[in-house]
């Protein structure tokens, strides 16, 4: 079941619904995909039909935000808990058997992501990295297709990953696709999450507003979203 935020679709499920989910569509291994979008991206998709379209047609939509979850609390469709894409990223990796491929982040970050992966997973084996910064296609399609992982984390920022994943779905010899933002940059130890105090109080996006102050940016969409889901909730 989905819960309809301003024209995107998001799953009511709990992390461990999601990870079960995701591992029964990697045994599949028709390059099924997941998407995780927070309020700035349920925001642009509700101005750009392609991403917009990318999202609803993921097999599996997590809301990774806690704006997300309010939202849907508004709406009269409550999910039960906000899935960040890390938690869900890491709380598969532990379930999981099998290979992954990394997708994305600056030089060097996905082999240090895949190094950490190997040292804490003993389950898990890392067949492929590559940066976000390859330039066709072309080149990257045919590493992943020779590696053929059971699970594929790209993670190119939106909405680019979005987009990418949509095109390739069903098309590439992968388990399962799973767009994550900027997961490898945490797991290499580029970038820092939250102390856990400021997690539980669902307060990331504040920490991260404070170590970061040029994400007032992208953050600026925020009233906005909020009054568009009220307003939703009216026409309702």
């Amino acid at each position: 079941m989905r819960t309809d935020i301003l024209g995107v679709g998001v799953d009511s499920v709990t992390i461990d619904e999601a990870v079960a989910q995701a591992l029964k569509l990697m045994a599949c291994g028709r390059g099924a995909y997941v998407c995780t979008p927070n309020p700035e991206i349920v925001w642009r998709a509700r101005k750009q039909p392609e991403l917009r379209s990318a999202i609803n047609g993921a097999d599996l939509v997590l809301p990774d935000g806690i704006g997300v979850v309010w939202a849907s609390g508004m709406l009269g469709q409550p999910l039960p808990e906000r899935v960040a894409g890390y938690d869900f990223f890491i709380t598969l990796l532990d379930k999981m058997d099998g290979t992954v491929f990394l997708l994305g982040g600056k030089p060097g970050v996905a082999e240090e992501a895949a190094r950490r992966i190997e040292r804490d997973f003993s389950c898990v084996r890392v067949v492929g990295c590559c940066s976000g910064y390859f330039e066709s296609d072309e080149e990257i399609i045919k590493a992943i297709s020779a590696a053929k992982p059971d699970l594929l984390v790209v993670c190119l920022g939106s909405p680019n990953q979005e987009l990418w994943m949509a095109r390739q779905g069903g098309k590439l010899p992968v388990g399962l696709m799973a767009g994550l933002g900027g997961c490898l940059d945490v797991l290499s130890g580029r970038s820092l999450r939250a102390p856990e105090p400021w997690i539980r109080r669902n307060l990331e996006w504040l920490y991260r507003l404070v170590k970061e102050p040029s994400r007032i940016k992208r953050q600026i969409c925020l009233p906005r979203f909020v009054l568009a889901v009220m307003a939703q909730r009216i026409k309702r």
